[in-house]
């Protein structure tokens, strides 16, 4: 699967090499089988835009996905966009001490799962993409990604 990547912010350092191979990681544990996605690391401007144009929102938030093709659709798979800001994941993990790459991570697996069909935004659904977010962070773990 190609991994497109674009980092329009300073706050965190992004390894290219490893992000891509997180998210074709994740997709490869779902078993779907897509041909291309994009993750854009973006600042708080960009986010907060986003949030705003889109959920009507202007506070930041943590990532914002956008699928693109079905899972059943026949021919080349765009699995679609996720923007996420590490800005976020730092200021979340210096208020929990945790570490912000790990929980960079963490959104990256978040927006991913979105694209694959997981919600959140009913109980059940959340539940569930939490479950879904703690086997991918164990499963990225045993594999030494962090």
């Amino acid at each position: 699967m190609k991994v497109n990547i674009f980092n329009k912010q300073t706050d965190l350092p992004i390894s290219l090499r490893i992000f891509k191979r997180i998210a074709q990681e994740v997709v490869a544990f779902e078993k779907h089988a897509f041909d291309e996605v994009t993750l854009h690391f973006v600042d708080i401007k960009t986010i907060s835009a986003l949030h705003d144009q889109y959920f009507f929102d202007p506070s930041p938030t943590d990532c914002i996905s956008f699928p693109m093709d079905e899972a059943d659709q026949i021919g080349y798979k765009v699995l679609g966009e996720v923007f996420i800001c590490p800005r976020v994941a730092i200021d979340y993990a210096e208020a929990h001490c945790i570490d912000p790459q790990t929980e960079t991570i963490l959104y990256v697996v978040h927006g991913l799962l979105h694209l694959m069909g997981y919600d959140d935004l009913e109980t059940n659904d959340e539940k569930k993409m939490r479950r879904a977010e703690k086997k991918h962070l164990k499963h990225l773990h045993e594999l030494n990604f962090f």
